[in-house]
């Protein structure tokens, strides 16, 4: 490993979680200094909001080489690289050492709330690159500071902004006024609290990716239960039922991956959800008795439920890079030459390019969004596309640029075709699996109850799920490989 000493600016990171952790550990074996900025008060806070929840990707695939190249003199033991760890394992047997061996080069409650070029509001061109970057801070005690960085990765990801419940991307009307009764991250129902919350009563989950493959399955297991008696969820979807709905499922080259997607199709089922399709959410209303009815478009009302999931997908938070000049993709807000690579209406996780710091560049030199939040609102991301990432990034940064082009990774595939926009198309709706056109085409809207009892094969796989429910890719409980 080089010597980390240098006179000029550090590197700023922004989020201490996965993907931030490891840009960190590149920039170290670069001998570049990092500064590590995490909202937080420790490593992966975002992870820890999801501890409940199991990856389907083994230890072997989350964990970045040349992070644990850092750790190995620390006495850190490696965790089984065939296991499947969850959120909570994650954290503390891997994010939060490697933190703790980053020192002061991690710095907790520290918001980053702006980032420019020092001088330079993005309408001034003179002069401009030559001017280091400036981060604005504050501190959860209020205080705040101005920090030079001599470049800028923002791996912040996009967990804090979860998409709404509304069909057309805004809150659907009455959703704020019934916050109360809204979750946006799947529940865990190990907390007694949350258990009671859900317990008998009906819920309606938002969305068709695998958070909502997980949501359901943990909601059929608590129907299953002694104390869950009654227990039941309405799952909305925006697209029909194929097929592919319910993911690979034996396709899918991470098995645990597949098995969620079987452990949901087991619950339809088995009678504990009922599939509501071709269903945009324009309205949240409540009935005589105040519980909750989704409104679709066209007036179309589902039965009242007690609680609603919504489970639709995130978004980047751009708000503080405001003045930056950035080349984002108008639909997707990744970057301008990422976006047509991991387009959800093209691709599957499977099908993603190799892509480095060329890809990931903008015109605002030095500034480079990684992880989770590179891909905008893609659904497809993977911990190990977001390792490769910050290997070129750095790379470049380094100035070696022959190693930084060299981007080589060959990602699992899902066994999922298309992405929610290209459902919505009339040529995808009636040409349903024609080549080219999509896998799952959008009938008229209806309530789906499918065959009374699963195959055979289908069942013995998502009982073996059981344990090995998981997270989307390896980031985040949401959106999985196409998203609602």
């Amino acid at each position: 490993m080089h010597a980390s000493a240098t006179t000029e600016p550090p590197v700023v990171v922004i989020g201490a979680g996965p993907v931030g952790l490891a840009a960190a550990a590149h920039l170290i074996d670069r001998a570049i200094e990092p500064l590590v900025l995490e909202a937080g008060p420790r490593a992966a806070a975002s992870v820890r909001e999801w501890s409940h929840v199991r990856l389907f990707s083994t230890w072997g695939e989350v964990i970045d080489p040349v992070a644990e190249k850092l750790l190995a003199p620390t006495g850190w033991t490696k965790p089984d690289p065939a296991a499947y760890p969850s959120g909570g394992d994650w954290a503390e047997r891997y994010l939060q050492p490697l933190a703790d061996a980053l020192g002061e080069k991690v710095r907790y409650g520290a918001t980053v709330t702006g980032v420019s070029r020092a001088g330079r509001d993005r309408v001034v061109d003179a002069d401009r690159e030559s001017r280091p970057f400036t981060v604005h801070l504050r501190y959860v005690d209020g205080r705040e500071e101005r920090l030079p960085a001599r470049a800028v990765i923002d791996a912040s990801g996009t967990w804090t902004t979860p998409g709404p419940a509304g069909g057309d991307g805004l809150p659907a009307l009455g959703e704020r006024a019934a916050a109360d009764r809204i979750a946006y991250r799947v529940p865990d129902l190990a907390d007694p609290a949350v258990r009671a919350r859900y317990a008998g009563r009906r819920t309606a989950v938002i969305g068709s990716g695998a958070s909502a493959f997980t949501a359901l399955a943990y909601l059929a297991d608590l129907a299953r239960s002694e104390d869950g008696k009654g227990t039941h969820a309405t799952w909305i979807l925006r697209r029909g039922i194929s097929g592919n709905t319910f993911g690979g499922g034996a396709a899918d080259q991470l098995p645990a991956r597949g098995a969620l997607g079987l452990a949901a199709k087991a619950a339809v089922d088995d009678g504990h959800a009922d599939a509501v399709t071709g269903f945009r959410t324009r309205a949240i209303e409540r009935d005589g008795d105040g519980r909750l009815v989704p409104v679709g478009e066209g007036g179309r009302r589902t039965e009242p439920v007690d609680q609603i999931i919504v489970l639709t997908g995130f978004r980047p938070d751009l708000s503080f890079l405001s003045e930056l000049r950035l080349g984002l993709d108008e639909r997707l807000q990744a970057p301008v030459a990422l976006a047509p690579l991991i387009d959800p209406n093209v691709h599957s996780c499977g099908t993603v390019y190799p892509h480095g710091h060329r890809e990931l560049s903008h015109p605002e030199r030095g500034v480079y969004l990684v992880g989770m939040k590179s891909y905008g609102r893609a659904p497809t991301f993977l911990a190990m596309t977001g390792y490769e990432q910050v290997r070129s990034t750095v790379t470049a940064l380094a100035g070696d640029l022959e190693s930084a082009d060299r981007v080589e990774l060959t990602l699992p595939e899902t066994g999922v075709c298309g992405g929610a926009g290209l459902f919505d198309t009339p040529e995808a709706a009636e040409d349903g699996d024609r080549a080219g056109a999509g896998c799952c085409g959008a009938p008229a809207p209806e309530v789906v109850r499918l065959g009374a009892t699963a195959t055979a094969t289908a069942l013995a796989t998502a009982e073996a799920a059981q344990t090995d429910r998981s997270a989307p890719a390896d980031r985040t409980p949401a959106g999985g490989c196409c998203g609602a």
